[in-house]
């Protein structure tokens, strides 16, 4: 089989990420790459030294026999893209970075890709491939008897320094409801099979980029919040949200209960944050502990360690890449939509708006 070629627009942080783990897929290489920094340019090509650094959007969108085209910039440069691509590569590959848009009035535009463009458009929302909540999404139904309730807790470090410093502020990323925590709304609706109906929350900035200035702007993106949802089939989810725990053992923790039980995915941050003095990275855990009888049963659900090496999410990447590839040769479907994309983001920016005005949001 002929060798599966990306190309990518915008390489910075994520995108060497995306890199390292193409990499490891064997079948599938890096062909050319638009990146307009240096410093990042220079990084990409240590990575992807094979790799044709072209010199525009245009040129990297022209580039010959490629299968597929990575979006890797900055969010609100997306939906833009995502059309560009469309009008002159209907009949190309893409996969994008979450969010998908950040502009309320960029939905349209989305929409209208569902009918103009042919080939597969997949959604990048990392978390539903993570081994340990893919573990629990497998045992969700038969450790429950049905999910009632989903708690997501992340507690992590503060946003990264990005070129440009582009995520610092809100209408570059759309509200940290957005551009941090789209895929775990994904994951809700994702686990819950089920559209939200109501949404709540309460958040703001607490503690993080309050000292900063950036061309005498002081940065306003959120750094911790809770979000409640309502589901159409009565479940409800939870999501709690602080960017200034990165001392916790485990980065994510996610319950989800039944009327048979509960199962909890325990999930460590990037082991490269993990100080040395402390010995291993903590390792991923899923526990189920049934009504009757009663009793927790835990498991390690270790990663590879090849996958832990090549990014910052627990192995997703390589996966999504995995079955990306597979949908873009016709081998099997799209499993994160522009639907699931769309829907990811209007939640995040109804919990955006209710933690704004105090209002409860019906979507």
């Amino acid at each position: 089989m002929a060798t599966f070629k990306y190309g990518i627009l915008g390489c910075g942080m994520m995108g060497g990420e995306h890199i390292r783990n193409i990499a490891l897929l064997g079948d599938a290489e890096v062909a050319a790459i638009y990146e307009p920094d240096a410093g990042m340019q220079a990084a990409s090509r240590a990575l992807a030294p094979n790799a044709e650094f072209v010199a525009s959007e245009a040129a990297l969108i022209a580039y010959p026999d490629l299968d597929a085209i990575l979006i890797v910039s900055p969010n609100h440069c997306h939906a833009a893209q995502l059309e560009a691509i469309s009008a002159v590569r209907p009949d190309l590959a893409i996969l994008v970075e979450k969010p998908l848009f950040t502009d309320p009035d960029d939905l349209a535009r989305i929409e209208l890709l569902k009918q103009t463009h042919k080939a597969p458009i997949w959604v990048a929302m990392e978390y539903r491939y993570m081994p340990p909540i893919n573990a629990l999404l497998e045992r969700l139904d038969a450790a429950t008897g049905g999910v009632k309730m989903l708690t997501v807790r992340e507690h992590r470090f503060p946003f990264l320094e990005k070129v440009g410093d582009w995520n610092r502020f809100n209408r570059n990323t759309g509200g940290t409801l957005v551009e941090k925590c789209c895929h775990f709304f994904d994951l809700m609706r994702f686990a819950l099979g089920s559209e939200p109906v109501r949404v709540m929350a309460s958040a703001g900035q607490a503690v993080n980029h309050l000292d900063e200035s950036y061309g005498g702007e002081v940065p306003d993106i959120w750094d911790s919040g809770y979000v409640i949802v309502d589901f159409a089939n009565g479940a409800r989810a939870m999501l709690e949200l602080c960017m200034f725990a990165e001392g916790a053992r485990y980065q994510e923790e996610i319950s989800a209960v039944g009327p048979s039980g509960k199962i909890e995915a325990f999930v460590p941050g990037p082991g490269r944050f993990w100080p040395d003095h402390l010995g291993a990275a903590p390792i991923a855990r899923l526990v189920e502990s049934p009504r009757a009888p009663m009793g927790p049963v835990e498991h390690d659900i270790p990663v590879d360690p090849a996958l832990l090496a090549a990014g910052d999410h627990n192995g997703s990447t390589f996966y999504q890449h995995q079955r990306f590839v597979a949908a873009a040769r016709g081998q099997g479907s799209v499993e994160v939509t522009l639907e699931d994309g769309i829907w990811a983001v209007r939640l995040g920016q109804a919990a955006q708006r209710s933690a704004s005005t105090g209002q409860v949001v019906t979507l």
